[in-house]
């Protein structure tokens, strides 16, 4: 297995190529050595390094920026899967991509599942579903695996955005009228891995989150009892909740981020951990 890894130094890239490492070769790249920006220089790296398998782990993921950076978000997220996919399709390979619950408006009372429409509310949300559909029109053998709240050991996230404040300061305020399912980029590559490790695998869009829910509040609460329990907070702040009236931001932000994850669970016989224990863990390896 020739495996090309777009994105290798963002957060869940990282945990990417550590995973696939035992499969065979991985061809890492960054976005200097692949700017996915760039269409011909794309294609021409990917038509170079021929690989069997390409995980596409690479995104403009500056949700706020996005707003006043459309045409970039849409390079990356909208254009760059399609490339993709039409030279896996060349290629006959299998290509991975990522995708977000911000796809959808946040306005379903329960959670989303793989047949409901999309409906994004921010110009990132936009960009991803129209590489959804990118790729998906390209007829290449392929796997999108939407998921939710994102975090990590490495790169820029909410986690590591509240253990740094909450070191600096007293008290918090944080937006609780949001649900989700923080889902740590670990459990994404060693599922990732896990499936290529099979022999078929089936083309299709699945939901792919960690199990269980919470708001940003319910998370940060989460994040400080965690990490005090684990001896990096002697104290932790005081975290008081928000409406999102209270933070407004530039890019709306869905309600409801939680997405069924069913399809997933019966086509693979896999499920993700219940988030807290992927923030535990996260916190464990970690050196903060």
């Amino acid at each position: 297995m020739k495996i090309l890894l777009t994105g290798c130094a963002g957060q869940l890239g990282r945990e990417l190529k550590r995973s696939l490492a035992c499969l065979g070769e991985v061809v890492a790249c960054d976005r200097h050595q692949l700017n996915l920006a760039d269409a011909n220089a794309l294609r021409t790296a990917t038509r170079a390094i021929a690989p069997t398998v390409i995980v596409n782990a690479a995104a403009y993921t500056a949700v706020d920026k996005a707003e006043t950076e459309a045409t970039a978000a849409d390079a990356i997220n909208a254009v760059a899967p399609g490339i993709l996919a039409e030279e896996a399709r060349r290629l006959n390979a299998l290509l991975i991509h990522y995708s977000t619950d911000y796809v959808f408006d946040g306005t379903k009372a329960k959670p989303y599942t793989e047949d409901d429409s999309p409906a994004p509310v921010s110009a990132y949300g936009r960009s991803k579903i129209a590489g959804e559909q990118a790729l998906g029109a390209a007829g290449a053998h392929h796997l999108i695996f939407r998921t939710s709240w994102v975090y990590g050991l490495h790169g820029a996230n909410f986690m590591k955005t509240m253990l740094r404040l909450g070191r600096e300061r007293s008290e918090l305020r944080v937006v609780g009228d949001q649900v989700g399912a923080p889902t740590w980029t670990r459990h994404l590559a060693d599922v990732t891995a896990l499936l290529l490790a099979r022999k078929e695998l089936p083309d299709g869009l699945y939901h792919l989150a960690a199990a269980g829910e919470t708001s940003w509040h319910g998370y940060a609460e989460a994040i400080f009892d965690a990490a005090q329990r684990a001896g990096f907070m002697e104290k932790v702040p005081t975290v008081h909740r928000i409406t999102s009236a209270d933070y407004p931001l530039p890019a709306a932000r869905p309600a409801n981020s939680r997405l069924d994850c069913s399809k997933f669970r019966r086509d693979f016989d896999l499920t993700l951990p219940d988030w807290r224990i992927g923030l535990i863990d996260c916190l464990a390896d970690s050196r903060f």
